[in-house]
């Protein structure tokens, strides 16, 4: 039986909700997998890029990211999500990855001469010192949050997405990004508190 002819096909896959068009990319369809791009790549670039800060590196972020995406669309799963949080987490995750590559080869190629002079006065580096232990010691809060609440602060403080953005993004009421923020929020407020041993 001859397939449909392209354009009528791709109005069809155009009204599928996102998780039939997943079923369909699990089954090797290259046309539902370009509606899934059409819908989402927009908004993955937007995140790659606020997480980047460059044009370059946030379009090699998203091709890596939806590669990987047509390579393992069979591990959606419905119960942990829209398909447009999916995709952002995939992104996330491919930037925060491209980042640490990224400062590991830079980090490769200075020289131990030229770090020895870079180094600052004794007091920034007491200073340096403890902003780190303090970076530290938020991430270790926000990597302890339910993964709803941490995603939506992951948006709003590493991504710079406002709240309506991020309820856009991830296709919630705004109503319910302002809500997980404030319980992620109130929990690492608790869990910074407790690990700096304050009441």
């Amino acid at each position: 039986m001859p397939r449909a002819p392209v354009r009528i096909r791709t109005r069809g896959l155009r009204r599928l909700a996102d998780e039939e068009l997943i079923e369909q990319v699990r089954e090797g369809d290259t046309m539902a997998f370009e509606v899934i791009f059409d819908r989402h790549g927009d908004a993955a670039f937007s995140l790659a890029y606020r997480m980047c800060g460059r044009r370059g590196l946030a379009e090699d972020v998203v091709q890596e990211a939806f590669l990987s995406l047509w390579r393992s669309g069979v591990r959606y799963e419905r119960s942990r999500g829209s398909v447009r949080a999916w995709v952002l987490g995939i992104v996330r995750n491919k930037a925060i990855d491209t980042f640490r590559r990224e400062t590991a080869k830079a980090g490769r190629d200075v020289h131990d001469d030229t770090a020895i002079e870079g180094i600052p006065a004794r007091v920034r580096i007491d200073g340096e010192v403890e902003r780190r232990e303090d970076s530290e010691r938020v991430r270790g809060a926000v990597a302890e949050l339910p993964s709803e609440q941490r995603h939506v602060i992951e948006l709003a403080y590493f991504g710079g997405f406002t709240h309506s953005q991020i309820a856009d993004l991830l296709e919630l009421p705004a109503g319910t990004v302002k809500g997980r923020m404030r319980l992620g929020l109130q929990r690492m407020r608790l869990s910074l508190d407790d690990s700096t041993g304050m009441t």
